[in-house]
C-alpha cells in the first residue's frame, strides 16, 4: 500500500512538471471557464437577472465553477492517451508500477491544475461583483463538494483516455462532462427551460451538485442536494475506478 502510494505521488509530480511544460492546454483550461463567466453576465445577465432572484454574477458562479472543474479534467484523458500512445506505461510496468498509482498520479496532477484554476475564478468573480454569506463551514462544505467532483470527473477522464487511441479522441470523448452543466441550473433556473428539458435537467449529477454550492455560498438552505451531489460523486468515481481497471489491463496485456 505504502508502495503504491509512494508510487501515485510521484507520477503526481510528474503530471505537474508535464502541466508546467504544456502552458497553452493549461492556460486554455484556466482562462476559458473566466471568459465564459464573463461573457454570461455582461453579455446576457441583464436580460436574466429577473429570472434568478439576485444579482447574476453571483447566481452563475457556482455553474462556472463546476464548469472550470469539466475543463481542467479533460486534460487528463488527453494526458492518459498520451502516455499509452508513447509506450510511457510499459517503462512503468518494468519498475512495478500498476495502474491504479499510474492513473492516481493522472488524477491528482488534474485535482492541482483545477484548484488554482478554481481560485482564478473565484478571484476573478469577486472583482466583478460577487459576494458570498457563507460562513467558514459553508465554505469548506462547498468546497469539499467540488473537490468530489473533481475526483469523480478527474477519474472518469482518466478511463476515458484509456478508451481512447489518440490525444485528440480523447479530447473529444471528454465533450459530455463539458457539455453536462449547460442543462442544468448552472447559467439558468431550470424552469425556464422547455418542459421536456426539465426532467433530465433537475436529476442529472451536476444539478444537485450546484444547486448545493450556490445554497451554501450564499448562505440559503440546502436540504438534501448535498447529499445527492455526495451520492452521484461517489457512484460515478465507483463506476470510473472499476471500468479504468478492466480498460488498463485490457491495454497493457
Amino acid at each position: 500500500m505504502s508502495d503504491a502510494l509512494s508510487a501515485a505521488s510521484v507520477l503526481a509530480g510528474r503530471g505537474i512538471r508535464i502541466s508546467r511544460r504544456n502552458l497553452d492546454a493549461v492556460l486554455t483550461s484556466m482562462l476559458l471557464p473566466v471568459m465564459l463567466m464573463l461573457v454570461f453576465v455582461y453579455f446576457f445577465g441583464g436580460a436574466i437577472d429577473t429570472g434568478t432572484g439576485t444579482r447574476y454574477v453571483t447566481y452563475v458562479v457556482p455553474g462556472v465553477l463546476v464548469l472550470c472543474a469539466g475543463f481542467g479534467a479533460a486534460g487528463t484523458a488527453v494526458s492518459v492517451s498520451e502516455d499509452m500512445r508513447r509506450g510511457v506505461v510499459d517503462r512503468f510496468r518494468t519498475l512495478d508500477v500498476g495502474g491504479t498509482p499510474f492513473l492516481a498520479g493522472h488524477v491528482a496532477a488534474s485535482l492541482a491544475r483545477n484548484l488554482l484554476s478554481t481560485a482564478l475564478v473565484l478571484g476573478v468573480a469577486f472583482l466583478i461583483g460577487f459576494r458570498s454569506a457563507a460562513s467558514p463551514g459553508g465554505w469548506l462544505a462547498a468546497v469539499g463538494l467540488l473537490l468530489a467532483f473533481i475526483t469523480a470527473v478527474s477519474w472518469l477522464s482518466a478511463a476515458a483516455g484509456l478508451v481512447a487511441r489518440t490525444p485528440e479522441a480523447a479530447g473529444a470523448v471528454t465533450f459530455l462532462m463539458m457539455f453536462l452543466p449547460y442543462p442544468s441550473s448552472a447559467f439558468v433556473p431550470i424552469d425556464s427551460m422547455p418542459g421536456w428539458l426539465h426532467g433530465f435537467a433537475a436529476h442529472q449529477p451536476v444539478t444537485p451538485l450546484i444547486e448545493s454550492m450556490r445554497g451554501l455560498l450564499l448562505g440559503l438552505p440546502v436540504g438534501n442536494a448535498p447529499w445527492i451531489a455526495l451520492a452521484w460523486c461517489a457512484g460515478l468515481c465507483a463506476l470510473a475506478l472499476a471500468a479504468a481497471g478492466v480498460l488498463f489491463r485490457r491495454r497493457t496485456r
